[in-house]
């Protein structure tokens, strides 16, 4: 170790540090190729269409809202919930609760009330949690090499951000922007799937607490852009301020001229590796400093309209 005489050789010392550390802070770095130009070099084989069996369109006042399942993940919650919308449980219900920088939930206003509450037909309730699955049912699973605060490992896995834990053998979909997850009380098997919301802020404490089902792939805007509600929580406290859903529909029920014809980046193809590492080590002219480092809830999982 360097030792240093007096206190001025310090100063000096970390006065230099200072100077080479802004050189470098404020040199450029040199130009690489950011997300869209690697979606441009792109192949056919890149991508996937969405499955119209385990893709669901929720029609709002403004437009499309389109969900993929993660039946991998959450089996038995994705079977119910395909069994509420077919039953039309959710037809002329309504987004009830928006709050800022947390979730968006939708279901039955009046849940709560016995005399009032929409009953389920040909689906049940309430289900056993599904908070994780057995890792070795999660293919193509490719790790990321940054490490995490909320799980011992995260990467993605058919186009989901995941969570793992190789000591358990367990893993999960991660709460980011956009996960849908089922609404549950205190219990933990008191969701199945009539309430459901989807992330719109930092809500990674609710991984391993939450059934989370799958992704909004398109259509955020219309969720998180809706008025936050005044009550507690977030919630409309008004019926008036509610925001009606029209109908929800799995897509394979849809006819083919009527579906939204999506596809989804392979997560686990080279390209999609390279767009992490895009993302991990942003270069010039704009970027001055690259973090060479990435959060699983910042990389982006392409999708584009299907080509023909």
């Amino acid at each position: 170790m360097k030792q240093y005489r007096t206190t001025r050789d310090m100063l000096a010392a970390a006065a230099l540090l200072a100077l080479g550390l802004h050189a470098a802070i404020g040199a450029e770095l040199p130009p690489k190729p950011g997300v869209g130009d690697l979606i441009k070099t792109s192949k056919a084989e890149d991508w996937r269409p969405l499955d119209p069996d385990n893709t669901l369109y929720m029609e709002l006042p403004g437009g499309r809202v389109v969900i993929e399942l993660a039946p991998a993940f959450a089996p038995n919650h994705v079977k119910n919930i395909k069994a509420l919308v077919r039953s039309h449980y959710f037809d002329g219900l309504a987004v009830l609760r928006v709050q800022d920088n947390f979730v968006v939930q939708w279901g039955d206003p009046n849940d709560d009330d016995k005399d009032k509450a929409r009953p389920v037909k040909g689906a049940q309730k309430t289900l056993k949690a599904e908070f994780t699955a057995p890792a070795s049912r999660i293919a193509r699973f490719a790790p990321m090499p940054e490490l995490d605060g909320y799980a011992p490992q995260v990467g993605h896995a058919d186009g989901f951000p995941v969570g793992r834990d190789p000591k358990s053998g367990q893993a999960w979909l991660t709460h980011c922007y956009g996960m849908v997850g089922v609404g549950r009380d205190n219990d933990a098997d008191s969701g199945g799937g009539t309430a459901l919301y989807a992330a719109i802020g930092p809500a990674r404490h609710l991984d391993r607490n939450m059934t989370v089902v799958g992704r909004v792939v398109a259509g955020m805007p219309l969720l998180a852009s809706l008025p936050r509600g005044p009550a507690p929580m977030g919630f409309y406290d008004k019926p008036e301020l509610n925001v009606p859903i029209t109908t929800v529909k799995v897509a394979a029920d849809v006819p083919e001229g009527q579906r939204s014809h999506l596809e989804v980046m392979r997560t686990e193809r080279p390209i999609y590796q390279a767009i992490v590492e895009a993302q991990r080590n942003r270069g010039g002219p704009f970027t001055k400093f690259s973090a060479g480092y990435v959060d699983v809830c910042a990389t982006q999982i392409p999708v584009r309209e299907q080509t023909p």
